[in-house]
């Protein structure tokens, strides 16, 4: 074979295979933060369990100020109760409405509409209660909620708690307790502070069923999102014994039965009364407690980026373990996905992730109180590995930089390759101290670098063509 062609499947290998993934600290100096949302501006809003919302700045100092404080109503006793989740109105920008999903001093889920006073508070007296549901266990009370395109509010809630759902709650379409509801809070009903969106699976039932359950069969729905290119939406969802799971639907699908507890992931788990197995929607991807030698526990489900500043994560959907602290994404599209872990990122104990204005991606910890954006490190400035190397400025415009002057091996040549695997440019035994390559000509996209030492070592990376 020749060489060209070794580089070159090297090369898509790298691109294709393997995930240069990385975290960076944004913020810290949270108290048990549990979600993050952004307001249509960017800024980050953060609700902290105790029932207190904070905002980062886009620099990532945090507001000495919170933007609203609940610590009165809030149940902040159990490990999975508090104030569990945040989402603003699509409109928000003219109404000022945020809804909040918190457990009351009856260990009840309760969703609640509050007020914006200023641009950096909401008014803590504004309290407009739209949906309470009963818990009978201090557990699995799910949680997230996000605004479809449609307008309409999505919310996640638990099986109930306990252990293996003993009532049989997610099958159960008579009880609103593990499913994934939809309202229209812009409406109201002779009997609620909203209405049932008319094309709703089970709008106009009798017998009790419930007219808001959007999907059912869920367990603990901890954390889901939209995908916000294609409306998918992803779920994942917090086993009972051995198996967490990633669920996701193609455009919003209707009556949607994830299958608990019939099965946990897609192993049998208690099948009495179940309906057939041709019925239920199994997940994407799922991973066991044992799963590579680290102990899991809970998956905190994520997003699937949809960002520009990161093009090589593009539709990646990330995810984490509370317990093993690690960071995985699920690649691939129809019904072929792959799951993959990235790596343990210390005692962070991740509890949300967050999607900012832009589509770039954070993670934040419950235990560390810190925020972290997720990068590809590959487009990081300074880059270490068989030899330093600096690349700048990365996205480039007109020009770009090789900085050796921290390498110790002469550098032999530099290969830039478009996305097509095409050679574009060969600079051979270049400047040891900083060598300037211009790329007015080059077409805007991502392009690999690789960098050969005299030695033999190679260095390979990607840069930005604005």
């Amino acid at each position: 074979m020749k060489p060209v062609i070794t580089i070159l499947l090297a090369l898509f290998s790298v691109l294709c295979f393997s995930q240069n993934i990385n975290i960076e600290l944004f913020s810290s100096g949270l108290s048990s933060p549990v979600n993050i949302k952004h307001a249509g501006d960017n800024r980050l809003f953060v609700a902290e369990k105790s029932g207190i919302i904070k905002i980062v700045s886009p620099n990532g100092t945090i507001l000495n100020t919170p933007f609203l404080d609940i610590n009165t109503l809030v149940r902040n006793s159990g490990s999975e109760q508090g104030l569990l989740a945040m989402v603003f109105h699509p409109d928000y920008l003219n109404n000022g409405y945020l809804y909040v999903n918190y457990i009351n001093d009856n260990g009840d889920t309760v969703i609640s509409r509050f007020t914006r006073s200023t641009i950096n508070t909401a008014d803590a007296d504004s309290e407009l209660e739209i949906l309470s549901i009963s818990q009978p266990f201090s557990n699995h009370n799910g949680g997230d909620m996000h605004f479809g395109t449609d307008g309409y509010l999505y919310i996640s809630t638990g099986d109930g708690g306990s252990g293996g759902d003993p009532g049989n709650r997610a099958q159960d379409l008579t009880t609103l307790l593990g499913k994934l509801l939809r309202i229209d809070v812009d409406q109201t009903s002779s009997t609620h502070n909203y209405a049932i969106p008319a094309d709703n699976p089970f709008y106009g039932a009798s017998d009790g069923i419930k007219q808001e359950i959007w999907a059912y069969g869920l367990r603990n729905p901890w954390k889901w999102s939209f995908d916000r290119d294609t409306g998918d939406i992803w779920i994942a969802d917090v086993g009972q014994n051995q198996i967490e799971e990633i669920n996701m639907v193609t455009g919003g699908s209707l009556a949607v039965n994830y299958g608990w507890r019939c099965y946990e992931g897609n192993a049998t788990y208690n099948t009495t009364n179940c309906p057939s197995s041709s019925s239920l929607t199994f997940p994407v991807a799922q991973y066991t407690h044992s799963n590579d030698g680290a102990f899991k526990c809970s998956i905190t489900g994520g997003y699937r980026y949809r960002g520009t500043a990161q093009p090589t994560l593009q539709g990646l959907y990330f995810f984490a373990d509370y317990c093993s602290d690690e960071i995985g994404y699920v690649q691939g599209n129809g019904n072929s996905f792959n799951l993959t872990f990235i790596d343990d990122f210390g005692s962070n104990g991740f509890s949300a992730f967050a999607e900012d204005i832009n589509g770039e991606l954070y993670i934040t910890g419950l235990s560390s109180g810190n925020i972290y954006k997720i990068i590809d490190a590959d487009l990081s400035t300074e880059e270490q590995s068989i030899f330093k190397l600096k690349i700048y400025p990365n996205p480039t415009k007109d020009s770009l930089n090789f900085d050796f002057r921290s390498t110790r091996q002469p550098i032999k040549e530099i290969n830039v390759f478009n996305l097509q695997g095409k050679l574009v440019r060969t600079i051979f035994k270049p400047n040891n101290n900083i060598t300037t390559i211009d790329t007015k000509k080059l077409q805007s996209g991502l392009y690999l670098i690789k960098v050969i030492a005299e030695n033999g070592a190679i260095k390979t990376s990607k840069f930005i063509k604005d």
